[in-house]
């Protein structure tokens, strides 16, 4: 059997200076927290948590917690989220993503001059959240779908300032620009996708269109694990979603020839280097 594995597989620069700012502070002295879970991965989260890293999920909770140092997750938080927890005398690490904060000081910049932002994306991920606390609610717009783009619609005379969520599928951003620009608003569209998902996306349909079987590791949670799914299931219809080597099932695979693998930005390469290994080992 032929075994492909994607280059692009794995921790991307954002995740990997986020996860490795939390395993640095450990080796400190203090309580330790990380604003939501540091990344989408339950292994990952997991292995910090027996290292004594506690998740905490909300402002509240903190009250309730020694003090200690609290790192910002790799998704960012809403805006206000900062000085509270300053204000309750916590030392504070930020550790999101550079791409992410470049999209807040985007939707920041373009919200004060009086556009209205549409952030194309999943209302319900951490990452939107945080970017739509950059910008008034009145004029903020999250867009997720076909149906989304097709009801939208712009005050009058204003401006149009469009970006996305960086894991968001980049041939579905292309296709909501497309119809929302059809409406004729005065448009300026910022693709934010960042280029590591571009370009892990574009290999991952490559791979899927040449194997008879596709893998792909990443966290449940992982929303750019769930696009690059969706994207290999469309060149492959034998693609599979796992978090790690204990989640595969060998006797799917046991008739294909060639197996393509690839995995979330959130995947360690252990998990990564444990299925590529598995598969070739036991096929």
């Amino acid at each position: 059997m032929k075994v492909t594995l994607a280059k692009s597989a794995g921790f991307c620069f954002g995740v990997k200076r986020a996860v490795d700012t939390v395993y640095e502070e450990i080796e400190k002295d203090g309580a330790i927290y990380t604003f939501g879970p540091i990344i989408h991965n339950e292994e990952v989260v997991s292995d910090l948590e027996k290292k004594g890293v506690i998740v905490v999920n909300s402002v509240e909770e903190l009250r309730q917690l020694p003090k200690g140092t609290v790192i910002i997750r790799a998704h960012g938080v809403e805006k206000g989220i900062y000085e509270e927890i300053k204000s309750l005398g916590f030392e504070m690490i930020d550790a999101t993503c550079p791409f992410v904060l470049k999209i807040h000081r985007l939707v920041e910049q373009h919200s004060k001059e009086g556009c209205q932002i549409v952030i194309i994306g999943n209302e319900d991920h951490p990452e939107v959240k945080g970017i739509k606390s950059w910008s008034s609610p009145e004029n903020t717009t999250v867009i997720s779908n076909k149906e989304d783009a097709e009801n939208y619609t712009a005050d009058k005379g204003k401006k149009v300032c469009i970006v996305s969520q960086t894991t968001f599928n980049y041939n579905k951003f292309q296709e909501l620009v497309e119809i929302i620009t059809k409406k004729g608003y005065d448009i300026i569209v910022l693709n934010t996708i960042c280029n590591a998902t571009e370009e892990r996306q574009t290999e991952a349909a490559e791979i899927a269109a040449q194997v008879d079987a596709m893998i792909v590791i990443g966290g449940r949670n992982s929303s750019n694990t769930q696009k690059l799914f969706e994207i290999c299931k469309k060149e492959c219809k034998n693609t599979y979603y796992i978090q790690t080597v204990k989640d595969l099932d060998l006797k799917d695979l046991k008739s294909v020839d060639n197996v393509g693998i690839t995995a979330g930005a959130s995947t360690p390469n252990k998990i990564i280097e444990e299925v590529q290994k598995n598969v070739r080992n036991e096929l």
